[in-house]
């Protein structure tokens, strides 16, 4: 168990849906173990009944912020307190904020500086600088859509190649990340290092283009070359201008 990633979900109930929970939770389950779940918000309001539904099954604590002033958030203070309190606990390893709102992005800078990354999952009206500042995001909406009944008429959103090439943003992305990762003259990368510099320079993530893994993004922009070594070391790419 000492190997496993002690994941702190924080949920800011007032700015993001209860709908994507689920996802959210299984997203995280890929990265470690989500042993802290609390949910901000004033359970007195109206509002909250969705998520209110959300919490026994998913073993979600409520965590109860009253409005004592109208027009206030006092759940974003109670939020960052707990958040604090956990940093300095050193119980968990890894925090997970789950908002719509970027008054959080200084603490997300906060725990960064502290050598943990934070994972970010909000609404695709997400401010920017909240997005950019996780590692990685990841719109809330993109998991919903992996989660739909086969005869939903909503699908995932998955962007071809010509999307993903006029997106030049992503492709510098993608090409610096290969070649900051490149091991040997031939120019082949180590997947599994593409993807640390991806998380570690970034809010990225495959789920955002469609895509649940990142060498099925890399494929489709057919920018890059992708093998599997035959001794077992992993998966190697590289891209196709070297």
């Amino acid at each position: 168990m000492s190997d496993i990633k002690r994941i702190a979900l924080l949920i800011d109930c007032d700015n993001v849906s209860h709908t994507s929970i689920e996802a959210v939770l299984e997203e995280l389950a890929k990265d470690g173990l989500v042993n802290v779940r609390h949910a901000h918000g004033d359970w007195n309001s109206a509002s909250l009944s969705g998520w209110r539904d959300k919490l026994h099954p998913n073993a979600i604590r409520p965590m109860q912020q009253f409005a004592y002033t109208k027009g206030k958030n006092a759940t974003d203070s109670a939020m960052i307190i707990d958040a604090m309190d956990l940093l300095y606990s050193k119980s968990v390893d890894a925090f997970a904020l789950m908002t719509s709102d970027s008054d959080f992005t200084p603490l997300v800078l906060r725990i960064l500086e502290n050598g943990l990354p934070v994972y970010g999952f909000g609404e695709k009206k997400t401010p920017k600088p909240f997005v950019d500042a996780c590692s990685p995001f990841i719109y809330t909406e993109n998991l919903v859509a992996e989660e739909e009944k086969p005869n939903s008429t909503k699908k995932p959103v998955k962007k071809g190649k010509k999307d993903l090439r006029m997106d030049t943003a992503l492709v510098k992305l993608l090409r610096t990340a290969v070649e900051q990762a490149t091991e040997d003259d031939d120019g082949w990368a180590r997947m599994s290092k593409v993807a640390h510099y991806l998380s570690n320079n970034r809010s990225f993530s495959a789920i955002n283009y469609g895509y649940k893994k990142l060498s099925d993004l890399m494929r489709a922009t057919e920018l890059f070359e992708i093998k599997m070594k035959e001794d077992g070391s992993g998966m190697f790419i590289k891209d196709v201008r070297s």
